[in-house]
């Protein structure tokens, strides 16, 4: 009797799972591994790297937001906050470059996300801020946000 290999044991342990499954992978013994199960964590660690980068363009698109809407409250939290958050999703792109096809999808649910956020963080009406996306890729990698005395 073949034993199969399930990805998310009893325990949740995914790691384990994995780790096993490499092994079996490597020595050649594909009967044993469950092959749907490897192609749902495959897709799983996709979605997970998509999130991120939608994860990180919402935080900075937020950031962006309020920086255009409130001049007075800016902040150099703020301004590390912007530029954190490209690096993270240029690390993200770079890393995953599958990932390129996905920028405009994952700018407009981002920015879905940034835009309520941003009317509940500064008290301000949501219809002060854009229906819209009006930021492009290249403003909100590219746009110059520095705070005094932070200059490169």
């Amino acid at each position: 009797m073949k034993r199969r290999i399930r990805l998310r044991g009893i325990n949740g342990d995914v790691e384990g799972k994995c780790w096993e499954s490499d092994t079996l992978l490597r020595a050649g013994r594909l009967s044993e591994i469950d092959a749907a199960a490897i192609a749902e964590e495959i897709d799983d660690v996709g979605e997970e790297q998509y999130d991120k980068l939608e994860s990180a363009f919402r935080v900075l698109m937020l950031h962006l937001l309020k920086w255009d809407h409130q001049p007075s409250m800016r902040s150099r939290s703020w301004t590390l906050t912007i530029r954190e958050q490209r690096r993270r999703a240029e690390r993200k792109l770079r890393k995953n470059p599958g990932l390129e096809s996905q920028v405009d999808e994952a700018l407009e649910a981002a920015y879905e996300d940034a835009r309520l956020e941003a009317a509940s963080e500064t008290g301000l009406p949501l219809g002060i801020f854009p229906a819209r996306r009006s930021f492009e890729h290249a403003e909100i990698m590219q746009r110059s946000i520095v705070w005094p005395g932070d200059e490169d």
